[in-house]
């Protein structure tokens, strides 16, 4: 007898199924015996593109009907982009896997037809930092993510900063058909498409901090479901894993949801997990910044140390104020 298929809610999107079969070709290759299926979802922020993610809710919507999938037995796993993932956990689900990450940076994307100074491709091949002289004054950046908006207008008072809905490809031709100056969008994602090539130059710290989570996949299954979890182990990055419960521990004790302008950053060194973490206000006038090194193995422990020292440089109210706003 044929073992029974493992089926694998995912959203719709070109993104979100590649990431879907990614998470397929891994249990494949981790055992030939499992048939694996995709069962497509689609969600609220998939069907609205025209309200901006605040109006519609924020956290969850790109999540809560493929969660629903797997809860009512239609699928086995749920695959999520792990920064969509809210830290508050599903009654009846577990966060089982946690696959290993992409690229956890963010990219400025520029319009096809325009063709970089030579001083910025020399930075491209080298560092792959921006300096934002290549952006004119009061340059059209699209986003809409409050954590790029902040730390963006942090570095760049004059730029406008313009909300942005659709898929990857949606929002690079907005941006070739002269929209936008030039997009922010997660290096991973490009690269899952094939569309690197795309890419004028990465944005890293202290520049712009990653989101929670970014370039990881949360891979949930029902709570209880003893044989679908030993499974999933078998795709497990630990230290991965390790990184993203410490980022999703500090986002869960300031209670910043999406709207705080939020940016991590986790890096390991042998036994050794270092996070930074910075907050800033909406409009990127208020930063406050803080980090720690622990034992990789108590994670959680980090996020808190951190969550901590940042609430005592004012973290809660430029969060506050951020919800506020939001909302």
């Amino acid at each position: 007898m044929s073992p029974k298929p493992i089926r694998i809610a995912t959203r719709a999107s070109n993104l979100a199924l590649w990431q879907a079969n990614h998470v397929a070709h891994l249990l494949r290759a981790a055992s030939s015996d499992y048939k694996v299926e995709l069962v497509e979802v689609s969600t609220t922020g998939d069907r609205d593109q025209t309200e901006s993610l605040r109006q519609l809710g924020g956290f969850g919507l790109f999540t809560r009907e493929v969660q629903k999938a797997v809860l009512d037995g239609r699928a086995e796993l749920a695959v999520h982009s792990l920064k969509d993932l809210p830290t508050e956990q599903v009654e009846g689900l577990t966060l089982a896997a946690v696959p290993r990450r992409d690229s956890i940076f963010d990219v400025l994307v520029l319009p096809a037809s325009v063709v970089l100074p030579a001083s910025v491709e020399a930075d491209q091949k080298s560092t792959r930092t921006l300096s934002f002289d290549a952006l004119p004054q009061s340059a059209r950046v699209g986003t809409g993510s409050p954590r790029r908006r902040a730390q963006l207008l942090h570095i760049r008072r004059d730029l406008q900063l313009l909300e942005i809905r659709g898929n990857v490809e949606t929002r690079l031709k907005k941006l070739d058909d002269g929209q936008f100056d030039s997009l922010v969008l997660a290096e991973a994602g490009l690269r899952r498409l094939g569309l690197e090539t795309r890419i004028t130059v990465e944005l890293r710290p202290p520049l712009m901090f990653p989101a929670v989570g970014q370039g990881a996949l949360g891979v949930e299954c029902r709570a209880g479901d003893d044989q679908i979890m030993r499974i999933l182990a078998q795709i497990n990055d630990q230290p991965t894993h390790s990184a993203v419960r410490a980022e999703r521990r500090v986002l869960s004790d300031l209670r910043a949801g999406c709207h705080a302008p939020l940016g991590v950053l986790t890096t390991l060194q042998g036994d050794r997990l270092t996070l930074e973490a910075v907050v800033l206000d909406h409009d990127g006038s208020q930063r406050v910044a803080a980090s720690a090194t622990n034992a990789a193995d108590d994670p959680e422990s980090l996020g808190t140390q951190v969550a901590d020292d940042l609430r005592h440089q004012g973290a809660d109210q430029l969060v506050e104020e951020a919800r506020r706003i939001g909302n």
